[in-house]
């Protein structure tokens, strides 16, 4: 059914067409690279966002349980009854993110 003069036609037709498909491969290849970067990078970003949350949750745990224990109706709690226990509570717990802040800082997470 083919001819022998159109025979180096059709040839010529399937070498361009293994080199698109090879093209077209190249391409893909090269695009899956590129989206695999582009998630590592994405999810590079999403691990500092983490990172900083979970930093700020560590300073807040220590003073939410201090705020905690001090919202309890207890009747006898020797700090009650002291003029300074409010603000000796309030320095110990900006001590305490101070005291985070900097180890944090040193440790260079933050």
């Amino acid at each position: 059914m083919i001819n022998e003069s159109t025979k180096p036609f059709l040839r010529d037709v399937y070498d361009h067409t293994i080199q698109a498909i090879d093209t077209i491969e190249t391409y893909r290849d090269m695009l899956s690279g590129m989206l695999d970067l582009y998630l590592s990078s994405v999810s590079n970003r999403m691990n500092e966002v983490m990172k900083v949350l979970t930093i700020i949750a560590t300073i807040f745990i220590p003073l939410t349980f201090i705020t905690g224990i001090y919202g309890m109706n207890f009747q006898y709690m020797p700090e009650l009854g002291m003029r300074w226990g409010y603000p000796a509570v309030l320095i110990v717990m900006a001590l305490i993110s101070v005291t985070m802040l900097v180890y944090f800082r040193r440790k260079r997470w933050l």
